[in-house]
């Protein structure tokens, strides 16, 4: 009986064509209902959703060399930074493939919320210098210092590009952070929705003491993240460590854990209780936050106008507010 179980998933599936999760579960919902017992349809809905769910773990992990993506609950992705042998030092690979991962995840309708954390004993060391010198050849064979100027632009702002694409995508990212976080990885985090921390754990804006001015997002961000532009200023050019419990009393961070153990399950309890709201509503509020932020106050009142004047007839404000109003707990909402 099992095996007809999954031959009727198997068949339902290839039916949508895969085009459709959504629509196959109602269709698995809605025998479901028809049936008397009920139990055999219950089992194959479940069967379908555990399928799908695996089918979209395979795919995501096959993707990169050096990120590990995993989604511990529904709509809740973990990605994490997975070099570890290299201290999950920052490379040209890693930077492209973070970049195309948070592309992918804001239009994946399976994901509402990231979390981010670094495989191994630490967060990030940063930039890999050894694979950045790689640069070295190709500038060589230039002679013009404009020439030479082109290249570099050019890679700047592909790593601009990929860390911004963490901002620019619509789900909330939740950053976790164990022992060191240097350089690059103060970039990476900046661009993040909001950072825990492990009480192990320390920040270091590095680059001025290799020579060089931060330049893939930290100078833009940080002082706008903490509010404070004195302390951004000094930490940045002084290079010294900053501890936990100062990043949490500077509001770099907003919330220190025990260890990255407690740490990692404490950012997906919230990554899922995020996923948990309304997706129109949660999406509608970052693209918001994140225009305001750069913008004048009545520059950002017009843009939720218009956004609103759209999403407040969206199925979901319905849904809530009839929840709300009846004090139905665990509302069911579409994907997006």
């Amino acid at each position: 009986m099992l095996g007809c179980h999954r031959m009727f998933i198997v068949s339902l599936l290839f039916y949508s064509g895969f085009k459709s999760i959504t629509r196959t579960k109602q269709m698995l919902t809605t025998l479901a209902v028809k049936t008397a017992s009920g139990g055999l349809f219950s089992k194959l809905k479940t069967g379908a959703s555990k399928l799908i769910s695996s089918a979209a773990k395979m795919s995501l992990q096959a993707k990169y060399e050096t990120l590990a993506v995993t989604v511990p609950h529904e709509f809740v992705y973990h990605v994490e930074l997975n070099r570890p042998e290299k201290l999950n030092a920052m490379s040209k690979t890693m930077w492209f493939e973070i970049g195309k991962c948070f592309e992918t995840l804001d239009s994946d309708e399976n994901c509402r919320v990231v979390v981010l954390s670094g495989a191994g004993k630490v967060f990030t060391a940063g930039l890999d210098l050894k694979d950045a010198m790689d640069m070295a050849p190709e500038l060589a064979e230039q002679e013009d210092v404009a020439r030479k100027a082109k290249i570099v632009v050019a890679k700047l702002r592909g790593y601009q590009k990929s860390l911004t694409a963490i901002e620019l995508c619509k789900k909330p990212v939740v950053a976790a952070v164990h022992s060191a976080c240097i350089g690059g990885g103060v970039d990476l985090i900046a661009a993040t929705d909001m950072r825990y921390c492990s009480k192990d754990a320390w920040f270091q804006v590095k680059e001025v003491d290799i020579g060089m001015a931060a330049d893939v997002g930290t100078l833009q961000r940080l002082p706008k993240i903490i509010g404070s532009d004195s302390w951004a200023r000094e930490v940045c050019y002084t290079a010294r460590k900053v501890q936990a419990p100062e990043a949490l009393s500077s509001g770099l961070v907003s919330r220190v854990f025990e260890d990255k153990e407690s740490l990692i399950k404490g950012a997906i309890d919230i990554a899922q209780d995020i996923a948990k709201k309304s997706p129109v509503a949660v999406q509608g509020t970052k693209v918001s936050l994140v225009y305001a932020r750069d913008h004048s106050v009545q520059d950002g009142l017009n843009q939720i106008a218009v956004w609103n004047q759209l999403m407040l007839q969206s199925e979901d404000f319905t849904n809530a507010v009839v929840a709300q109003a009846t004090k139905q707990k665990d509302v069911v909402f579409s994907k997006l």
